[in-house]
């Protein structure tokens, strides 16, 4: 019998389930590791720079029953089998496992399989029958340039954690401070983005749009006068590229006399030029491109969206979430011909399969975008288990994965041009969708509400009804989205989608960064903290150097650079730089943020202090004056069920979030999820 490792238990589920159904199960027994369980430590640096940067790993707290279980197994199987993830998380989990059971030789930084009689590899971009007896009938071995560039990556982010975080700790005075390698760039993004917003220099302007009748009732944009444009486009440079603009050049004034000289105009239709257009589907979808349109249209944050994927896929139902390519396997393809001829008719189907081409320099193309892991799998008819949100991402992934594989849409776009006597033209556009092709699945909301055709032609007579003057101002660039920022980073080839979810979560989590609404905002501690290491690190913290590290990495993974190589060009100008900024004792002042308000107890003011849970408000007469202004976030629509005060966030002292009632010490309700059944505040 042989052992097959897997790191979670739902996916050993999966896999005991797929070996039972094929009568295997007296031929493998499946065991799962939870996880990483051999790491770095978390108290000390563990990275000998006397000896090449030598990591030293050791086996994780709470971990140890497993490492013993896993012991005792691997004596009990003549064979072993490695089934980990695909990506280089996973192939490092297989790598320690290796090394745990006595399979590897390691002389740093070098390391190889010493016997290969008794331990294979084996690779899979789903969990499902067919895959898993391919996977079993072509075993491999250990991808080690995978696992050196995880190393690499490990490395080089506990070297800039470890080393600068301490340095904010002695410049800030806050000993929970931390700094990372992509995670402080990320930072970056926001704080630069929000200093561009506030230094945006706002313009009023006005657009005019007249009200016609005729055949149709038409609204149409006052566009150009005597041929000369009324639009203005603008185009800004920004930390992560450029933004471009439009406005009109009328002003308040102007509007009201355009607005008199046409109120006295005659207007006939100049123009009407139709075109029919193609509208293709998007490609199936990257991570990245999940966790965006997850967050776009499902308000999915990106840790949660990569959380309920990596369920979705280690129960069979999606292909592997970590992903760059846009590629489709041959049975896919196939496969979802046929279902979109039965489904939706032969004239949705494709003749032969369409491709997309991968624009990501890391991708690889023998990987899979993420797709169901059958085709005609449609919600309705999946039988296992499924939370609300996995139910939702499914949904999201079947109708994208399935839309790639259908027709183009077909669009009559129409342009219609109204000239006035006195010069003046009007311009409005017109959507008829002749054949919905793709968007039956994706937009099908748009298809059936734009199938209209226009009856218009340069003969019929037209009349201005009314006009509608729009004040407006130009607008600066929006703050960033989860979306927008993961875009962001992957456009710049910052860090990897893989690595979003966490970095996000992990700068909202230090209180450098907070949501309002759906968007991130930097606050004064995140401006400090970033100001401070762009200026004292600049080459370190700018997008360019941190894209080549990623590409670096890459090129670890595919054979083409050397670990070492990375390693010490990275480190020797870095502690040049950080034996500067530790030799000057120069603090940093985080800006004070005040309140409205005084301390009720000595009328001082009241201004934002930072601490390890977040941001609260105290007394600037501290500490004379310790008074704590309660800074309480409440949850909407949800009540105590004791005392019907509303329920607030509160955190335990290890940073878990609970919530807590409003009125404690009073009242000392507490749970550890809002529960669907909690009162509602009316």
């Amino acid at each position: 019998m042989a052992l097959i490792v897997v790191e979670s238990p739902t996916k050993a589920r999966t896999f005991n389930r797929i070996l039972k159904m094929k009568e295997w199960d007296s031929k493998y027994f499946v065991f799962a590791t939870v996880g990483h369980f051999r790491d770095l430590p978390s108290k000390s640096m563990a990275v000998d720079f006397n000896n090449h940067f030598k990591p030293e790993y050791e086996i994780m707290e709470k971990k140890d029953k497993m490492v013993e279980k896993l012991l005792q197994l691997a004596k009990e199987h003549k064979e072993i089998i490695l089934a980990t993830d695909l990506d280089r998380e996973g192939e490092s989990i297989a790598y320690h496992v290796a090394y745990l059971l006595g399979f590897i030789r390691e002389k740093w930084p070098d390391f190889n399989l010493e016997e290969t009689k008794n331990i294979s590899r084996i690779v899979f971009h789903e969990i499902t029958p067919h895959a898993l007896e391919e996977a079993l009938a072509n075993p491999q071995q250990l991808r080690t340039d995978l696992v050196k560039a995880q190393q690499a990556r490990r490395i080089l982010d506990r070297v800039v954690g470890y080393q600068l975080s301490p340095l904010l700790w002695e410049k800030m005075g806050k000993n929970w401070l931390s700094a990372g390698r992509v995670q402080t760039v990320a930072l970056r993004l926001v704080v630069e983005r929000e200093k561009e917003i506030a230094a945006f220099g706002k313009e009023p302007y006005h657009s005019i749009f007249g009200n016609f009748k005729t055949n149709e009732e038409l609204r149409s944009k006052l566009i150009s006068k005597d041929g000369v444009s009324y639009d203005v486009t603008k185009k800004i440079d920004l930390f992560d590229g450029s933004y471009e603009y439009t406005l009109t050049t009328i002003d308040k004034a102007g509007a009201e006399v355009i607005k008199n000289d046409l109120e006295s105009d005659a207007f006939s239709i100049t123009e009407v030029k139709a075109l029919e257009v193609k509208r293709y589907p998007p490609p199936p979808f990257t991570t990245s491109q999940l966790q965006q349109e997850a967050f776009k249209k499902l308000r999915f944050p990106s840790r949660l969206t990569m959380r309920v994927a990596q369920s979705l896929y280690e129960k069979g139902l999606i292909t592997y979430h970590r992903t760059d390519s846009f590629n489709l396997s041959s049975k896919y393809v196939f496969s979802a011909k046929e279902y979109i001829e039965k489904a939706y008719g032969k004239k949705y189907a494709l003749e032969k399969p369409r491709g997309f081409r991968t624009k990501s320099r890391g991708a690889q193309e023998a990987h899979e975008a993420i797709r169901p892991t059958k085709a005609d799998r449609k919600l309705s008819t999946i039988t296992k288990k499924l939370s609300p949100q996995e139910k939702k991402l499914y949904e999201l992934i079947f109708q994208r994965a399935l839309a790639t594989q259908m027709k183009e849409a077909d669009v009559k776009e129409t342009t219609i041009v109204i000239t006035s006597d006195k010069g003046y033209e009007f311009e409005s556009t017109h959507q008829q969708v002749l054949f919905d092709g793709f968007l039956r699945v994706l937009n099908p909301t748009y298809a059936k509400s734009n199938t209209t055709e226009l009856k218009l032609t340069k003969k019929d007579t037209i009349t201005l009804d009314s006009l509608d003057i729009d004040e407006k101002e130009s607008r600066p660039p929006y703050r960033y989205s989860e979306a927008s920022l993961i875009k962001s980073l992957e456009d710049q080839g910052i860090g990897r989608p893989s690595t979003y979810a966490s970095i996000i979560s992990l700068i909202i989590d230090k209180h450098y960064v907070e949501k309002e609404s759906r968007y991130l905002k930097a606050t004064i501690l995140g401006t400090s903290i970033s100001d401070y290491l762009s200026q004292a690190f600049p080459q370190l913290f700018g997008l360019e150097f941190t894209a080549t590290m990623e590409n670096s990495l890459d090129d670890i993974a595919e054979g083409k650079m050397k670990l070492l190589d990375l390693l010490e060009g990275f480190y020797g100008p870095f502690e040049k730089e950080l034996k500067l900024q530790q030799k000057d004792k120069k603090t940093i002042e985080v800006k004070i943020d005040k309140l409205d308000e005084k301390c009720p107890k000595c009328g001082s003011d009241l201004i934002a202090r930072y601490g390890k849970y977040g941001k609260f408000y105290a007394c600037s007469g501290y500490p004379d004056c310790k008074y704590i202004k309660p800074n309480l976030t409440f949850v909407k629509g949800y009540n105590c069920p004791e005392c019907k005060g509303q329920l607030v966030v509160r955190y335990s002292k290890k940073g878990k979030r609970f919530y807590g009632c409003e009125n404690y010490p009073t009242c000392k309700h507490v749970q550890w999820a809002l529960k669907v059944d909690t009162t509602k505040k009316t």
